[in-house]
């Protein structure tokens, strides 16, 4: 069961990075453009928050029941240990509340590019978090765990 929800969790993260970029291209053309916020700007907003918020669920899970989370005070001094039992989380987390609160925050506004440049400033800065966090893996970007 570990083992599904490791290789969810890791193919999870492709998706999110897809939707990132596309929200991403979408929203700094509608800034720069002054162009209206469409339906497909608002579907794929609502993606990425569905996806990263699943992410979010099963990374937790992963928390408590991985065996690379060691929670005990040496894995401090354990470089891949304190990777996964705190830089990872932290990061992720981040990233997470960053993504909720470009959507959550730009539905409320009603001018369409002030939603177009909230949306690619705060998904910019969650994007460098999510790859910095794959990239301190150790495990390359285009790898899966092995299982």
């Amino acid at each position: 069961m570990t083992d599904l929800i490791i290789l969810t969790h890791s193919t999870l993260r492709y998706f999110i990075l897809v939707f990132l970029l596309i929200l991403l291209y979408r929203s700094f053309q509608g800034w720069q453009k002054k162009s209206a916020f469409t339906a497909t700007d608002n579907k794929v907003s609502l993606w990425l928050f569905i996806l990263t918020h699943s992410q979010l669920l099963l990374g937790l899970i992963l928390y408590f029941v991985s065996p690379l989370v060691i929670f005990d005070g040496a894995s401090m001094k354990n470089a891949v240990a304190r990777y996964w039992l705190v830089e990872h989380i932290t990061m992720m987390l981040i990233a997470v509340v960053l993504i909720t609160m470009a959507r959550v925050t730009a539905k409320k506004m009603t001018d369409a590019v002030a939603k177009h440049k909230r949306l690619f400033i705060f998904n910019l800065i969650a994007l460098i978090f999510i790859v910095a966090a794959i990239a301190m893996s150790g495990r390359g970007f285009f790898s899966f765990p092995e299982i």
